[in-house]
């Protein structure tokens, strides 16, 4: 194949990877999804990965969604949109890494695109980005999450309102609206992601692993389950943490805080 369509570049505990079809708005291609299912096992099963970036080529956009041009061409293409393996399923593939993973937004993300920005834990958009589900306008229903994870994010109202009209939501209003949680420059982008990420991969590994996992079932749970979930592995894990190593950490966390 001449052209990478998923690259990954590690550096000082993170992993980037750009979704690499900037001529085609970086489209979901069947090949594109198989690559990114093995780009993002590899991340996670490499211990000198701490935290994950996962961002698009180019300018215009973080991925438009599955390849229209591709479905048009193949009667039973549509099925991606309910793919359960992570191999077909880009979801999926970015739900399997334990590390945490931050979308760097550099442009549009729309539809398939849009569900693929809702499965990153952050997200950091430049000023080009904007959010759009098209799906009613397109005709056919989510099927990667985005009906459900988007009322949870943005509140149901404003999760109808995109979902029943297919507007664009540019970055500055998603950031008002609790979608992002910080919009830069395009050129300030990255380095906003790789200090975040920074940030994440100076956390003990196994531990990050574990609070995600809690943050996300519990999310996935009703409230009163998700307090249980919390209650039972923290009674567990608590215990077993010493007051010197309280103190321990306690300090550098101070130490840390007054650099801040």
């Amino acid at each position: 194949m001449s052209e990478e369509l998923v690259l990954c570049e590690i550096a000082d505990g993170v992993a980037t990877v750009t979704l690499n079809r900037p001529n085609a708005m970086n489209a979901l291609s069947k090949a594109l999804r198989r690559r990114l299912f093995e780009v993002m096992t590899a991340v996670d099963a490499d211990d000198s990965v701490r935290a994950v970036i996962l961002t698009g080529a180019g300018e215009r956009a973080f991925t438009a969604g599955l390849d229209l041009k591709e479905l048009g061409s193949d009667p039973g293409g549509l099925g991606a949109a309910n793919a359960s393996g992570a191999d077909e399923n880009p979801v999926k593939a970015i739900e399997l890494c334990r590390k945490p993973v931050i979308g760097a937004i550099n442009g549009v993300a729309i539809t398939g695109g849009f569900e693929v920005a809702l499965a990153c834990d952050v997200l950091v958009a430049s000023t080009n980005a904007r959010f759009a589900d098209t799906h009613a306008r397109v005709g056919i229903y989510p099927g990667w999450g985005l009906s459900q994870k988007l009322s949870r994010m943005i509140g149901i109202s404003r999760a109808k309102e995109l979902s029943f009209t297919g507007n664009f939501l540019d970055a500055e209003t998603a950031k008002a609206w609790g979608l992002v949680n910080h919009v830069v420059a395009q050129d300030e982008l990255l380095p906003l992601a790789r200090k975040l990420a920074a940030d994440m991969a100076s956390i003990d590994p196994a531990f990050l692993a574990n609070y995600k996992k809690l943050i996300d079932d519990g999310y996935a749970a009703t409230f009163g389950d998700g307090l249980a979930l919390e209650n039972t592995l923290s009674s567990a894990a608590n215990a077993q943490v010493t007051p010197e190593e309280v103190e321990a950490r306690r300090a550098a966390v101070q130490a840390r805080g007054r650099g801040q």
